[in-house]
C-alpha cells in the first residue's frame, strides 16, 4: 500500500524535487491539490510517507530541517461510508451464492458468518481447517482428520499483508465454524482436487483455501469482480458494494441479534471494544438491557 502511494502520489510530484528547494508551501499546494482526489486518511498517508523520506534525509546530513514537519494536513474528499447488508439482503446474497462457482460460495460463506477480513481469507490454508477428532482428543487439519465430525474451526493466523502477519496480535485468532461454513469447505476442497487433477504439472501446491484453477493465490480484484457478480444477482447494485462490507453486515447482524459488543470484538479480532465502537458505529446498536432486567426481577411484569 505504502510503495503504491508513493509511486503514484509523492514521487511523480516531488521526487525529483531537491530537498534543499523545497519549501513548506510547496508541500501545502501540493497536499492541497491532491484534497478532490484522495480521502484525508489518503492524505495523512502521504504527507507521512515524505514526513519519514525528508527526516531520513536529516539523518544523513542531507537538509538541514523538514519543512515536511511544518505543514498541515488538509481535509480530503469524502469517502464511500461503510455500510453492511441487512438481514434481508444477506440472505439474498448467500442465496445467490451458493449458485455461483465453489469458491465465490465459499468466500461469501466464510466471510458473513465468521467476520473474516478478506486479507485474511486470501491466505487461509487447508492446513489451517481443522477437525476435532474425539478418538484423538485433538484438533487436526481436515486432510488428516477428514469431514466425519462435528466440530471445526479455522486458525486465522495469516494475512496477506507483508510478511504474512494479521492486522494486529489480537486479530490472530481461532474460530469455530458455523455448519454452513463446514458444508462450503467441504465442497470448496473436492471441487479443489478436481482442478488439482485437470491442471497437472501446471498446479502449484500452495495449500491455499481460494486459489485459482492452478493453485496460484487470487487477487483482491478477482475477489472484488466475482463478488459484484453474485451482489448483482442478488438485486444490489453491485459497484456500490465491497467485499469488506460482509464483514460489517457480520457484526452487524450478530448486534441486531443481541450478542454482548465484547464477543463481538473478540470475534472480528479487535484489541478491545473502543475499536469495534469506532470502525462499526454504524453497524453496531448497542442495547443496555441489565436494568430492565433487575426491575423486572425486582418488580415483576
Amino acid at each position: 500500500m505504502y510503495n503504491t502511494y508513493a509511486d503514484k502520489h509523492v514521487i511523480p510530484a516531488l521526487g525529483a524535487r531537491k530537498l534543499r528547494d523545497l519549501s513548506v508551501e510547496d508541500v501545502d499546494k501540493w497536499l492541497a491539490g491532491k484534497t478532490g482526489e484522495l480521502g484525508t486518511r489518503s492524505l495523512k498517508l502521504i504527507h507521512g510517507i515524505l514526513n519519514r523520506s525528508v527526516k531520513s534525509a536529516m539523518r544523513r546530513d542531507k537538509v538541514k530541517r523538514n519543512v515536511v514537519d511544518l505543514c498541515d494536513i488538509p481535509e480530503g474528499r469524502a469517502g464511500r461510508p461503510s455500510k453492511a447488508l441487512t438481514l434481508a439482503q444477506a440472505l439474498a446474497v448467500l442465496m445467490q451464492a451458493e449458485k455461483s462457482g465453489e469458491r465465490m460460495r465459499t468466500y461469501i460463506v466464510l466471510s458473513l458468518l465468521i467476520g473474516a477480513r478478506t486479507e485474511e481469507l486470501r491466505a487461509l490454508l487447508w492446513s489451517h481447517v481443522v477437525a476435532y477428532d474425539e478418538s484423538r482428543a485433538a484438533w487436526l487439519p481436515v486432510a488428516q482428520a477428514g469431514w466425519e465430525h462435528s466440530d471445526f474451526a479455522v486458525y486465522v493466523w495469516r494475512s496477506v499483508r507483508q510478511k504474512g502477519d494479521t492486522k494486529t496480535v489480537k486479530s490472530r485468532r481461532s474460530l469455530k465454524l458455523p455448519q454452513r461454513c463446514v458444508d462450503a469447505l467441504r465442497l470448496l476442497k473436492e471441487a479443489q482436487d478436481v482442478a488439482r487433477a485437470k491442471a497437472g504439472d501446471r498446479w502449484q501446491d500452495t495449500d491455499l483455501v481460494f486459489c485459482t484453477r492452478t493453485g496460484t493465490p487470487v487477487t483482491a480484484h478477482n475477489v472484488r469482480r466475482d463478488f459484484r457478480k453474485v451482489v448483482e444477482a442478488a438485486g444490489l447494485t453491485g459497484r456500490e458494494w465491497s467485499p469488506r462490507e460482509l464483514r460489517h453486515s457480520f457484526v452487524s447482524v450478530l448486534s441486531d441479534s443481541g450478542v454482548p459488543i465484547e464477543d463481538i470484538s473478540r470475534l472480528v479480532g479487535h484489541s478491545n471494544t473502543v475499536v469495534t465502537e469506532t470502525v462499526y458505529r454504524h453497524q453496531i446498536r448497542p442495547v443496555i438491557m441489565q436494568g430492565a432486567a433487575a426491575m423486572d426481577k425486582i418488580f415483576g411484569s
